[in-house]
């Protein structure tokens, strides 16, 4: 099955699904309407549906032929903490919610894969897994801490994001890594407040923070090797009410990106001594809080050899690229199975500007090659019966 055949009435159907989640954007483990209606098409295809992995997903099972081998198709669900300033007819209804990643667009062609995987001929058994709280919540690891690979065990695992950074028709799934590792870091310089015109009275938390933030633009430049690749940011800086009083406190945030175990251990420990050392040079305490959140993002080399057979055989326009240092919690499924994580190109304009704006919507052009993706997908790894 290629793009151009995939019925038209799939996709004006999954076109509708689509318009109808977006409308509908619930955050992560809150997605309890989403979760019901992904639920209830499922259902009407005549699959065997398990609810309750990570409280709101969802697992559609269909098994065909003799052959034990299973693979699944994974689809994220969750909104984001966004106000859409678009005013399309099916807008969100939730004020500060929005879909603003694609996640209904991935949900609507797996849904269209999954109303035509019945009607397939093929030896073994899909999984159709519609997952919770991808922004970064971890709602893979979740599932998987529920059982889902214990009670619905699979073979392999494939994932689909729409990439806005790549034309219509574009399709990546390179071998090794694909999305960064990250953490997130809060750094609470604790000093004493005093009179903004008798400062010598107090010890400034102010000034100490703002050498901390100079002090770790230093850690990638001057203790990652050049021929590593990584990214410490720092996204927010919280301190004081009045023009003249300084504060007792201020408090540093941000994120790190990274690939190796070893460079991710780097950060930590400089992001930690940086602050600690700096603060106690200022007469101040450094409260840290550092989380890794997600690991690497890692396709195992066979499986995304896989992936790119079956978007060159729909008619993808098959593409090498470097990975992203965004983060994905599909690398949690990735650390269990096998598998492999894809990009498919949704393409930049006025209504499309880039993940995560308030402006985005997803692509509907692209779904015809989402949906011929899956099902071609299905088809070469599980064969015919």
């Amino acid at each position: 099955m290629t793009i151009m055949t995939i019925p038209a009435k799939t996709i004006a159907q999954a076109v509708d699904w689509r318009h109808v989640l977006h409308s509908i954007p619930e955050l992560a483990y809150e997605e309890w309407q989403t979760s019901a209606f992904v639920a209830d098409k499922l259902a009407g295809f005549g699959m065997t549906v398990q609810t309750g992995f990570a409280g709101t997903g969802v697992v559609a099972s269909l098994t065909k032929g003799n052959s034990r081998r299973v693979i699944g198709l994974r689809a994220d669900m969750d909104a984001l903490p966004i106000n859409e300033v678009a005013e399309y007819r099916y807008r969100s209804q939730f004020a500060g919610k929005m879909h603003a990643c694609g996640h209904d667009g991935h949900m609507a062609m797996l849904l269209a894969a999954a109303s035509l995987a019945p009607e397939m001929n093929f030896d073994g058994t899909v999984r159709f897994i519609f997952q919770p709280a991808e922004e970064a919540e971890g709602g893979a690891l979740r599932m998987i801490e529920d059982g889902l690979f214990d009670m619905l065990p699979v073979d392999s695992v494939y994932g689909l994001h729409n990439w806005p950074a790549l034309p219509p028709g574009a399709f990546v799934a390179g071998a090794g890594p694909i999305m960064a590792a990250f953490s997130i870091f809060s750094i609470e310089i604790c000093g004493k407040g005093a009179h903004g015109a008798m400062p010598h009275e107090g010890t400034d938390p102010i000034v100490a923070g703002c050498v901390v933030v100079s002090a770790l633009q230093s850690v990638v430049s001057r203790n990652v090797s050049p021929l590593d690749t990584a990214v410490l940011s720092v996204t927010q800086i919280h301190a004081g009410d009045a023009y003249n009083v300084i504060p007792d406190r201020a408090i540093i945030r941000g994120t790190g990106r990274w690939f190796s175990k070893e460079v991710g251990d780097k950060l930590e420990a400089r992001v930690r001594k940086i602050a600690n050392d700096i603060a106690s040079a200022h007469g101040c305490e450094a409260v840290i809080r550092y989380e890794r959140r997600y690991p690497a993002t890692i396709n195992d080399a066979t499986s995304a050899g896989v992936a790119r057979e079956a978007a060159a055989k729909v008619g993808l326009t098959v593409l090498d690229a470097p990975p992203s240092m965004a983060s994905e919690d599909f690398a949690f499924m990735l650390n269990a199975v096998p598998g492999a994580y894809a990009w498919i190109g949704s393409g930049r304009g006025p209504v499309n500007p880039g993940l995560h704006s308030p402006h985005f919507d997803f692509n509907d052009s692209v779904i015809p090659a989402g949906i011929a993706y899956w099902i071609h997908l299905i088809e070469v790894e599980l064969g015919s019966s």
